[in-house]
């Protein structure tokens, strides 16, 4: 028996079957963040307000146990990090019937992905400049306290002087040891590095050549991997300073140095307006970033969790 038609199907009624959109755009925004994996998140999801509060407790210290005398009490007004959630950023596409009709299935392939790619990036740029504070630093993109040149990790970046270098082993390690020096646990270190840092990588000798990794396969493939053990992440996004010269900023940290408040995860929505016989389709996120252990928010640079090394771009 022939089959009825007209039928409603998945392509006349597509307006009404949203999850595709939903599905596609989150695992899009999920492949697109690089910062947001890599730092502390915590769920905010279906509580009400716009400001968590996070404690900062100082390090206390053990006391010597003297014999016949009572134990020695320590006391400290804790601090707090407080992290506003106003960051709320949407995508947005208004598509007539006659496009999404004539138009190819790779039309809406390409939204979904772009808008994943657009909100994945906006999460991570407000990540990425938080680098900014660093190690007690202005705050601002002149980057003018608080970070280090590529080319030592010693000398002090100066604003619009254009004394950035590219980076070395040297500074590397030198960074390493920053962290050693305040207690960061080991684990759960990253290195993020803009495109013109990973080009340096590969020309060092020691993170490519069999004689100092063991195999060839970072000549082969161009994959740094991760440098004394630490996971090395490129992207574009790494901050630029401002200037005539901008550089570009490459972030050393560990995980718990900042942290990433979702309130409302990446959702997507679509409205029929058949007034203009077109779909309103937006995606969009509410979050909020803040630093957690920098000289800035605890008190001393011997907390500090994050440092920035400027580079030529």
């Amino acid at each position: 028996m022939a089959f009825p038609t007209p039928a409603v199907t998945n392509t006349t009624g597509n307006v009404f079957i949203p999850e595709i959109w939903s599905d596609e755009i989150i695992a899009s925004y999920k492949k697109n963040l690089v910062m947001a994996n890599l730092v502390m998140k915590m769920n905010f999801k279906g509580k009400k307000g716009d400001t968590i509060h996070i404690p900062a407790p100082t390090r206390g210290s053990a006391s010597l146990k003297v014999a016949e005398t009572a134990v020695t009490l320590i006391a400290a007004t804790e601090p707090e990090v407080q992290v506003s959630i106003n960051r709320h950023f949407e995508y947005s596409r208004f598509i007539e019937d006659i496009t999404e009709v004539q138009a190819q299935a790779s039309m809406r392939q390409f939204y979904t992905a772009d808008a994943g790619y657009a909100l994945g990036r906006a999460v991570d740029t407000d990540l990425i400049q938080l680098g900014r504070s660093s190690n007690g630093g202005a705050g601002t993109n002149a980057y003018a306290t608080g970070a280090f040149v590529g080319g030592d990790g010693t000398t002090a970046y100066v604003a619009a002087s254009n004394n950035e270098s590219a980076l070395t082993d040297s500074a590397i390690r030198r960074t390493i040891q920053r962290l050693d020096d305040n207690d960061t646990a080991m684990d759960n270190r990253f290195f993020v590095i803009p495109p013109s840092s990973r080009n340096t990588l590969m020309g060092l000798a020691r993170y490519t050549e069999q004689a100092f990794v063991g195999n060839g396969n970072a000549i082969r493939n161009g994959e740094i991997g991760n440098l004394y053990g630490i996971p090395v992440f490129t992207t574009t996004n790494a901050d630029t300073t401002s200037g005539s010269n901008a550089a570009r900023v490459c972030l050393m940290g560990h995980r718990d140095s900042m942290v990433l408040v979702e309130q409302m995860a990446v959702r997507s929505q679509e409205q029929y307006k058949q007034e203009h016989l077109s779909t309103l389709f937006t995606a969009d996120t509410l979050y909020g970033t803040a630093l957690l252990r920098s000289a800035a928010t605890v008190g001393a640079a011997r907390s500090a969790s994050l440092f920035a090394l400027v580079v030529p771009a």
